[in-house]
């Protein structure tokens, strides 16, 4: 039991510790300004739209289908390794002490987003419905039990399952928390307790059947990693993640953009600057998230200065991380055997983050028509991007060498 605790709180500080690691890159200064503003924005917007919302506005179905959803979505921290299916294998009879910490863990670790929507939901709630103060908060005590309750099902489902049909098991989950939810609201606290008493029931039963099976190390393993790699790609759009190993796509409906690039000899790094950029994920759909996130905000913030400065942080982050990424690569190229101007790549990365910053200026000024100057964004994007390409530090100077 120590020997269990001890390895729980070793792997638990060490996860802690590359979190805070990433994190720190992650929550940089330009991007905690946008923040400030994206939530006085949303803040606002809310307010504004609290004013002229109708009585009859489904708000209990909206916030218990959005709430129940996400308290569905309980996959379990156990930070299991590969290594464990062999060496944790003598301890397995004393491995439920180990995930009882990790599922606690589990429940503290995500119980603040379930929670955040329905605070937020409150003054709708206020709004619309004529339920009291202490009403609309027992739904808080509710909340604190589902997601309980859905952190330890979906463990003994996955566990008793071998991770087979997960998404079934989610779907009813859902579905009894968002009733559950609707209940509450409803103030039909009757039903609200008989529906936790069926999910209950639903993880006694899969308790049980959880006694009788071996460890489902695999699948545990692989949930585990599949969580960290989905955390380091994350980071990776913030700095640069050396262990990982980014995904490729050929996009062959992106195959036109190639035609850009004139054929000849003077043209071929950018030629591998366009093809490596559209057929790597982190790097294509790191522009296309960044693009998506300006134009949405283009499109529905009324306030031009939010909008503005939104647009400028973002084109300066896409700008950046692109350059980094493209200019930074220590992997063994064919070109590095041929002789080539220095600066030629540093020229072809520049002609595509103009390209496409071109393109991402476009959709920007497309979703602001309407909206007061709907043109100031669009020239901030474009004057932000040559700045931050001219001006920042050039990572090419700490290439590859052999």
């Amino acid at each position: 039991m120590n020997n269990l605790q001890e390895v729980w709180s070793k792997r638990f500080n060490h996860y802690m510790t590359e979190v805070q690691k990433y994190m720190r890159f992650v929550f940089t200064g330009h991007l905690a300004l946008v923040l400030v503003f994206v939530i006085g924005a949303v803040g606002y917007q809310y307010s504004e739209w609290l004013k002229v919302v109708s009585d009859t506005f489904p708000a209990e179905w909206i916030v218990a289908i959005v709430a129940g959803v996400i308290l569905a979505l309980s996959r379990p921290v156990t930070l299991l390794r590969q290594p464990d299916q062999v060496y944790l294998l003598p301890l397995e009879s004393s491995m439920m002490r180990y995930f009882k910490k990790a599922l606690t863990y589990t429940f503290w670790s995500q119980l603040g987003l379930p929670a955040v929507v329905y605070i937020a939901a409150i003054p709708l709630l206020n709004t619309v419905t004529e339920l009291s103060s202490t009403q609309i908060w027992i739904g808080i005590i509710f909340i604190l039990l589902l997601k309980y309750v859905n952190v330890q099902i979906e463990f003994n489902y996955r566990y008793s399952n071998r991770g087979a049909n997960t998404v079934v098991d989610r779907i009813v989950r859902a579905v009894l928390s968002i009733l559950t939810i609707y209940f509450v609201l409803n103030w039909n606290i009757a039903l609200a307790v008989i529906l936790i008493v069926l999910l209950l029931a639903y993880n006694t039963a899969l308790q049980k059947k959880v006694k009788t099976l071996p460890i489902p190390y695999e699948h545990f393993v692989n949930l585990e990693q599949n969580r960290m790699m989905g955390f380091y790609r994350f980071a990776n759009y913030f700095t640069d993640v050396p262990h990982l190993t980014g995904s490729i796509c050929r996009r062959g409906w992106l195959n036109f953009v190639y035609n850009l690039v004139p054929f000849g000899k003077k043209n071929t790094q950018s030629y591998l600057v366009f093809r490596t950029f559209i057929r790597t994920d982190d790097h294509f759909y790191l522009w296309v998230r960044l693009t998506a996130i300006i134009g949405v905000v283009a499109l529905i913030v009324n306030i031009p200065i939010v909008t503005w400065v939104i647009a400028g942080a973002l084109a300066f982050a896409t700008t950046l991380q692109l350059k980094y990424a493209l200019l930074s690569s220590s992997d063994f190229r064919m070109d590095r055997l041929y002789p080539v101007k220095e600066n030629q790549r540093k020229d072809a990365v520049q002609k595509l983050l103009r390209l496409f910053m071109l393109v991402q200026t476009l959709i920007v000024l497309f979703c602001s028509i309407g909206q007061p100057l709907f043109f100031v964004p669009a020239i901030i994007i474009l004057v932000l991007s040559e700045i931050t390409f001219k001006f920042s530090k050039d990572p090419s100077n700490n290439d590859f060498s052999y």
